[in-house]
């Protein structure tokens, strides 16, 4: 039996319409932060550790997404989507630091 979130669609963790939901929900919980951050510090005239921090959340946000999407199920962790989220954490959080810090 297929049940029917209040949202309109199925709630299984391997259906496609479900894995591109949950890509978009998460994607719109961290770009629009991330994207500030880098807006600003980037017109800050960057020291390259903030550009490769800007270019690893970019690249660990779009691995998540391949990730959720082209893995059978979300049911359980794989490595990207693993390394994608850890990632993401680990270089927003050197952003944050950048921001806090001033340099």
């Amino acid at each position: 039996m297929i049940s029917i979130a209040l949202s309109g669609y199925a709630s299984e963790p391997d259906q496609l319409l479900t894995k591109l939901v949950r890509a978009h929900g998460n994607t719109a919980e961290y770009v629009p932060f991330l994207a500030v951050l880098c807006l600003y510090l980037g017109s800050q005239h960057p020291p390259y550790w903030q550009l490769w921090c800007m270019v690893g959340a970019t690249v660990c946000r779009l691995l998540l997404v391949v990730a959720l999407i082209a893995w059978p199920s979300m049911q359980k962790s794989n490595p990207a989507r693993a390394i994608g989220a850890l990632g993401t954490y680990a270089f927003g959080a050197g952003l944050c630091a950048a921001l806090l810090t001033g340099h």
